[in-house]
C-alpha cells in the first residue's frame, strides 16, 4: 500500500512510463472486450470502473492515471474545469457520474431522459465498425424514465456535494408520444429535471426513435423550444438550453434552427448527433447491410460535424455558444472543432476505442 501511494511522487518521467504501460494494457483489455457484444461490454465495463471509484485507492489510482490537470474555462455562466465532456448516451440513466467524474470529464450529458421508462429497441441495437473508429447505434431512447433519473441525479449531489463535474440534462420524447404532442414531454422533463441539472440538451435530432427528427422542421421545432423558453423565463434561476442537431441537415435547414434558437434566447447548438449516412466506410458493404439502420458515431462523422459547425459559427458564432461534437479522437481534432467555433468538445465513440486516457491525451497539447 504504502509503496503504490508513494507514486504520488514519482517524477513526471516515470508518470509518463505509467501512463505508457496503462494505455497499453488497455489496448490488450479492449481487444479481450471486443470479442463481445458491445452493449454487455459497456454496462460490464462501466459497472467495474464504478466499483473501483467506490473505494480509496481504486478511485485515487484512476485520478493518478487518467485525471488531467484543470484548463478552467467559462461558458454559459457556468466553470468548467477543462473542455472536454462525454456526450448523451453513454449515461442513459446518471449512474456512472462519481466514475466519468474520477476520470477527469468536466462534463457528462446524461440520458436522452424521457418522461416515462422506456426499453428502447430490440437487441442487438449497438454495433463496433472497427475499421473505421465507429459504431452503429439504434438504442431507441432506452432509459429508466426521467423521475428515477431526477432521483439518480439528486443521490449523487447529496453524496458529492464538493464535486466540480457539470452534468446536462439531454431531454427527448417517449416513442409513443405523437409528434404534434411532443412539446408536453419535453416539458415535463425539463421541469422534473431543472433543479438537478447544470444545463439542457433538446434532442430532436437522434435517427432512432421514429419520426423523430421530423421535429427538427423549423415550425414544429419552434412550438418546442418556445414552450421551453416560456418555462426558463418563469425561473429565477436561468439555465443554459442547447440544442442538438443532425449532421444529416442540410446547411439551410440548419442555420434556420441556429436562428430560432438565437431568437428564442438560447444558449446555443450541440453540432452533431449521429449520422444515417454510410459513405466512405471501409467496413464491406454487406455488413453494414447485415447491422441495418442506426445512428452512425465515431471518425467518419468528423469531417461532416466540422464543416457544418463552420457554417453556423460564421454565421452565428457571436450569439450563440457551439459544442462540437462527433468524431473527436485527437488533441488535432479537439484544436480544428475550438478554431472553428467551438467553446466544448464532446466525446462518444473515442471514449470507447481510446480508453480512459483519451482525456488527458487530448487535453496534453
Amino acid at each position: 500500500m504504502q509503496l503504490i501511494y508513494q507514486s504520488y511522487y514519482f517524477s513526471s518521467k516515470q508518470k509518463n512510463k505509467i501512463i505508457l504501460i496503462s494505455r497499453f494494457m488497455y489496448q490488450l483489455l479492449r481487444s479481450i472486450l471486443f470479442c463481445f457484444h458491445p452493449e454487455q461490454v459497456h454496462y460490464f465495463s462501466m459497472n467495474v470502473l464504478k466499483a473501483i471509484c467506490n473505494t480509496g485507492l481504486g478511485r485515487w489510482c484512476v485520478q493518478q492515471l487518467f485525471k488531467p490537470d484543470d484548463q478552467p474555462i467559462q461558458v454559459a455562466g457556468l466553470h468548467f474545469r477543462n473542455p472536454v465532456g462525454l456526450a448523451a448516451g453513454f449515461d442513459k440513466n446518471a449512474s456512472y457520474l462519481h466514475a466519468l467524474d474520477m476520470l477527469g470529464f468536466s462534463h457528462v450529458e446524461i440520458g436522452t431522459v424521457t418522461p416515462l421508462p422506456q426499453a428502447g429497441n430490440e437487441k442487438p441495437r449497438l454495433f463496433r465498425l472497427k475499421k473505421d473508429n465507429a459504431l452503429i447505434n439504434r438504442m431507441g431512447f432506452n432509459n429508466e424514465g426521467v423521475d428515477v433519473v431526477n432521483q439518480h441525479l439528486l443521490a449523487w449531489r447529496k453524496k458529492h456535494p464538493q464535486s466540480t463535474l457539470i452534468v446536462g440534462g439531454n431531454i427527448g420524447k417517449n416513442k409513443v408520444t405523437p409528434n404534434e404532442e411532443a412539446w408536453k414531454d419535453y416539458l415535463l422533463c425539463f421541469e422534473t429535471l431543472y433543479d438537478a441539472v447544470d444545463y439542457f440538451t433538446v434532442n430532436v435530432s437522434s435517427p432512432n426513435t421514429p419520426g423523430l427528427r421530423a421535429l427538427q422542421d423549423v415550425e414544429a421545432l419552434e412550438v418546442i423550444l418556445q414552450k421551453l423558453s416560456d418555462a426558463l423565463r418563469a425561473r429565477k434561476i436561468q439555465k443554459p438550453v442547447f440544442l442538438k442537431i443532425a449532421p444529416d441537415m442540410n446547411e439551410a435547414d440548419a442555420l434556420a434552427a441556429a436562428a430560432l434558437v438565437a431568437r428564442l434566447q438560447l444558449t446555443g447548438m450541440i453540432i452533431s448527433n449521429t449520422t444515417i449516412s454510410r459513405n466512405n466506410l471501409k467496413t464491406p458493404a454487406s455488413t453494414l447491410e447485415r447491422i441495418g439502420a442506426g445512428g452512425l458515431s465515431g471518425m467518419p462523422l468528423k469531417n461532416r460535424a466540422q464543416q457544418l459547425l463552420k457554417v453556423i459559427a460564421t454565421s452565428y458564432g457571436n450569439r450563440l455558444v457551439l459544442v462540437g461534437s462527433g468524431g473527436i479522437f485527437t488533441t488535432d481534432d479537439a484544436r480544428e472543432r475550438m478554431e472553428a467555433g467551438a467553446r466544448l468538445i464532446q466525446i462518444w465513440t473515442s471514449f470507447v476505442y481510446a480508453g480512459p486516457s483519451v482525456i488527458k491525451n487530448i487535453l496534453r497539447k
